[in-house]
């Protein structure tokens, strides 16, 4: 239908809606003022089904990305939709220490100036920290609020805040004293960067081209020698043994004797274990007991001498010799040379392998050996896979991810959980220089609790960022303490995230909750995909294909990205992210507004509490609220499946078109007639259906419906308090939609037409319609006026015995057949030639492919496949062709 009029009908008050929305100025003022007045506290309806998310907390390095963005669209859908539905609706704000990550860029900083945290101790450094904490917490804050994310701020959370920091000890002492946290050396991945253990999911494995390089070990007794390979030569300086495979007739003989390490000249064993696979390479093993993990099993079985050979920064130490103080791949380069100098080096083969990097510094990961902290996983992952499986675990949606979840805790290693650094929670253990003895303590100790010395050193490291991350649903809501906050919003009702950090957060929270708290930590799992760009690549630094949501707000406004976001994804799936769609996103906004803004210029003076819908309505006014009823119900029902693609399908269907489409203009029939009552009954409708419109909107696009909310007729403060519209079988009207049905068909029947023989809506035509029975004739009749004004008729005439006029163009719907007499309608003899050559035309694609079916070369060689597209298009263009001749003789009739 035509863009709405922005004119006010005879007798209305003036428009109060500016001409165009500024979704700028709407998102400045909106959000102030819903923070500043409480409107998004929990806590204020005491008698209210409670529900919580706590938010994923965003890391304290810097900007959020257009993933963040979506993760908080989702969050404030689900929030606002049941604050709205009247629940006690708490989201729980907060951030993450993110300790590699900070602790990396406040060290990358401090080097621009020409500093590093050694310069400046721990207690000035972690000052240095916490200021850049507060910085970018800050535009953390910010940018919530650009986002329009209805956080409950009194309730804000940092993970290394004091009660968060409490927890942290106190799950740390209670795994310790059930024997589940111990401290051990153990190979770990170390990251040389940033000088700290990292865990196995902080490790990204990349394909690399390198070389595997064969070395000649002589045997002691110069009896021969071993060749072994290996893709990383400089550990050959921390070798204990050579292993080979007690089966292996080659190397039995062998086994018990001595090798010489070349270079260093060090005796090493030749050793039997089934580790070695005997068909692969030459069926011999190095051994690196320091630098392996798989070697660091077999030593411990074999009592081998663990000889560590460079240190925390990847450069060679004293036992690597003559290399000591290369960095460990200089080293390797020089070592090539003097192996293949010494005539040790056999051959170097090209070879691709997976070398782990660190997620965080992105430096090449050294498996090393380190004494650290531990947590013993298998009775914690027995305990939560056990909960899953008796239905006490949380909900995956898609189901799907639970098998992800599930594979990971059954396939899961203790975790070490201590990192070399200054920034997180510091181990609380203490060691006295006096006896010996090493505690651990919920609280700082000041005296040794064996020996009463105050000779104590509390442990240098700090834990890993998920130790705090995983307590995160019941922490920010003050476990350890038993407080009305933990008894009433816990467990929490559904965690949002990506299907990336499944392993990292989500399964460890789960653990963690069921081992302290006994309950799960969230009722479902809502898993979504990633965020890629248009091409479906992952956004990068490198690729430059990022895309910055606070450019995209500026742009298109908040709630055009919110509703891309939020509505163009798939359960699960990554999603593409495309700018066209953000700008028809913003278009579907401005028709919103319009639409808006023809309704309060025509609502006149009218009041909340005078909006009236028990007397007589019209067909079209009980068909949208019909249509507002089923829309209200199913928005309802797939937001709690959290099908939100669905969701704005739905909405946007009925908003576009069963509102703004037709019944805004439906509605000015009544609104610029003479009949009164008709015109109070249109804007009673109008308002209401506005009104549920913009409440079942509001989750998706917060703004623009409040800002437009403000200008109807409402009873409340706030939109974002207003109640959720619920389905009422009082609007129910099956009657006024089949009538609406004929009358739509009909319409877009003759428009049709119209289109098909090029006659503008300005110029009137003739329009006959024969109804097919009484009910249909009495439908039409009633609702005359709307075709008359719908379909732009001159004269117009309905009639059961209507007779068909000779010439005239004919439409079929169900109830009625209409007829355009073609006189007046287009110039007969015009529209003849215009047909001929449209016959002409699809004569000649008919001929051309009966020509290629006839031919026994095409037919024999092309695929059945090809073949049967060929013959369908025939099909099409001989049925075409058939129609087009039919009307070329009904016009020289």
């Amino acid at each position: 239908m035509t863009e709405h009029q922005q004119t006010a009908a005879p007798g209305t008050a003036p428009d109060e809606m500016p001409t165009t929305y500024d979704p700028k100025r709407a998102e400045e003022k909106w959000y102030d003022i819903w923070v500043k007045e409480g409107y998004f506290q929990a806590g204020k309806r005491p008698e209210a089904e409670p529900y919580t998310i706590v938010i994923p907390p965003p890391n304290v390095t810097g900007m959020l990305h257009i993933g963040h963005a979506l993760d908080l669209t989702l969050q404030d859908i689900l929030i606002r939709t049941k604050r709205m539905q009247g629940f006690d609706a708490l989201w729980v704000p907060g951030m993450d220490h993110a300790g590699i990550a900070t602790q990396a860029k406040v060290e990358q900083k401090l080097r621009e100036e020409g500093k590093s945290r050694y310069d400046l101790g721990r207690d000035k450094f972690l000052e240095e920290v916490w200021s850049w904490k507060d910085k970018y917490a800050a535009r953390i804050r910010e940018q919530w609020g650009k986002v329009g994310a209805s956080l409950d701020y009194s309730r804000e959370r940092f993970t290394l805040d004091e009660g968060l920091s409490a927890a942290v000890r106190e799950v740390f002492v209670r795994l310790y004293e059930k024997g589940l946290i111990y401290r051990g050396k153990y190979i770990i991945n170390w990251d040389p960067a940033a000088r700290t253990a990292l865990s196995d999911i902080e490790v990204e494995y990349k394909e690399v081209q390198g070389a595997l390089y064969h070395l000649r070990y002589p045997l002691a007794d110069g009896s021969g020698s071993i060749v072994v390979a290996t893709t990383r030569p400089e550990t050959m300086l921390g070798d204990t043994a050579v292993a080979v495979h007690p089966d292996d007739e080659r190397y039995r003989h062998l086994i018990g004797k001595k090798l010489i390490l070349p270079i260093l000249g060090r005796e090493i064993p030749i050793i039997a274990d089934e580790y070695v696979e005997k068909e692969f390479g030459s069926g011999a093993v190095k051994i690196t007991p320091a630098h392996d993990p798989n070697d660091f099993e077999v030593g411990n079985r074999h009592g081998l001498e663990q000889i560590l050979v460079m240190d925390e920064t990847a450069v060679m130490n004293a036992n690597a010799g003559p290399y000591q103080g290369l960095d460990r791949f200089a080293c390797r380069k020089k070592l090539v040379e003097d192996l293949k100098e010494a005539g040790v080096l056999v051959k170097i083969e090209e070879h691709v392998h997976q070398v782990g990097h660190s997620e965080r510094s992105g430096a090449v990961v050294e498996p090393y050996l380190s004494t650290q902290w531990f947590v013993k996983m298998k009775p914690l992952a027995e305990a939560a896979i056990a909960a899953q499986n008796e239905g006490r675990g949380p909900v995956f949606w898609p189901d799907r991810f639970e098998r992800t979840y599930l594979h990971w805790m059954e396939n899961i290693r203790d975790w070490c959980i201590s990192r070399q650094l200054w920034w997180g929670h510091r181990v609380p253990a203490w060691y006295c220089e006096a006896c010996g003895e090493m505690h651990v303590s919920r609280e700082d100790l000041a005296a040794c609790p064996s020996c009463g010395s105050g000779q104590l050193r509390q442990d240098e490291d700090v834990l890993d960022t998920w130790f705090s991350s995983a307590l995160w649903p019941f922490s920010t809501l003050d476990w350890p303490q038993q407080t009305a906050d933990l008894a009433r919003y816990f467990p929490t009702q559904v965690l949002v995230t990506g299907y990336d950090i499944i392993p990292f957060w989500v399964s460890r929270m789960i653990f963690s909750s069921l081992e302290f708290t006994g309950l799960k930590p969230f009722d479902n799992a809502l898993i979504h995909g990633l965020v890629r760009d248009a091409e479906g690549r992952k956004m990068s630094k490198s690729l430059g294909n990022g895309v910055d949501p606070l450019e995209v707000i500026e742009q298109f406004g908040a709630d055009a990205m919110r509703y891309m976001l939020s509505t163009g994804i798939t359960p699960g799936q990554d999603m593409r992210f495309r700018i066209e769609r953000v700008e028809q996103a913003r278009n579907f906004a401005n028709k919103i507004w319009n639409a808006s803004r023809f309704v309060r210029m025509n609502l006149g003076e009218l009041q909340a509490d005078q909006i009236d819908l028990s007397g007589p309505l019209g067909t079209a006014d009980r068909w949208i609220l019909h249509r507002l009823n089923e829309t209200a119900r199913e928005v309802t029902r797939l937001i709690d499946a959290y099908e939100f693609g669905e969701t704005g399908r739905v909405l946007y269907n009925f908003i576009w078109d069963d509102l703004c489409d037709w019944y805004i203009e439906f509605s000015k029939l009544s609104l610029y007639g003479q009949d009164e009552a008709a015109k109070a009954a249109t804007r009673s409708v109008l308002a209401f259906v506005l009104d549920r419109t913009l409440r079942l909107l509001h989750p998706f696009m917060p703004f623009l419906t409040e800002e437009i909310w403000q200008h109807l007729p409402h009873e409340g403060e706030t939109i974002t308090l207003a109640a959720w519209p619920t389905y009422d079988p009082a609007f129910e009207a099956a009657d006024a939609v089949r009538e609406m049905e004929l009358l739509m068909d009909a319409i877009r029947a003759v428009r049709n037409i119209r289109a098909e023989v090029n006659v503008p809506m300005s110029k009137k035509i003739d329009l006959l319609v024969r109804p097919a029975d009484g009910e249909s004739a009495d439908i039409l009749t009633r609702n005359a006026d709307y075709l008359r004004r719908f379909c732009g008729t001159n004269a117009f005439e309905i009639g059961l015995e209507l007779t068909a006029p000779d010439k005239a163009m004919s439409a079929v719907v169900t109830g009625a057949e209409l007829y355009l007499p073609l006189s007046g309608l287009i110039d007969i003899a015009q529209e003849v030639a215009r047909l001929s050559k449209e016959l002409d035309s699809l004569q000649g694609e008919v001929d051309r492919i009966e020509k290629k079916l006839a031919n026994e070369g095409f037919v024999s060689k092309a695929p059945a496949r090809v073949i049967e597209e060929e013959k369908a298009k025939l099909a099409d263009y001989a049925e075409k062709r058939a129609k087009v001749a039919a009307r070329m003789a009904e016009l020289k009739a």
